[in-house]
């Protein structure tokens, strides 16, 4: 295979234009930089929300367990004035 002639390190031509390629990563930057403001805005919006709906999820367990107390106080009381529950009435010693 005979050999090439000529140096093969000739410069390349520059055709690029790099105004608009400038101009087009810019526009890209600004258009991700705006996506980021948005969800940052919604991530913080949602921030707020959940924490409203912990605080009312805490309020509603306390009141649940409030009222799971006092049914069984309820509870309690009924089976001992009827007398005829014997699971609160305390069994006396052996003696």
């Amino acid at each position: 295979m005979p050999r090439t002639k000529g140096s093969k390190n000739k410069p390349k031509t520059m055709t690029a234009d790099f105004a608009t390629q400038i101009a087009e990563k810019q526009s890209a930057k600004e258009a991700l930089a705006a996506e980021i403001a948005s969800i940052t805005a919604n991530i913080d919006t949602l921030k707020a929300d959940l924490k409203e709906k912990k605080t009312a999820l805490k309020k509603v367990e306390k009141e649940v367990a409030s009222l799971e107390a006092k049914k069984a106080k309820a509870d309690t009381r009924a089976c001992l004035k009827n007398k005829s529950c014997t699971k609160h009435i305390f069994p006396r010693p052996f003696s």
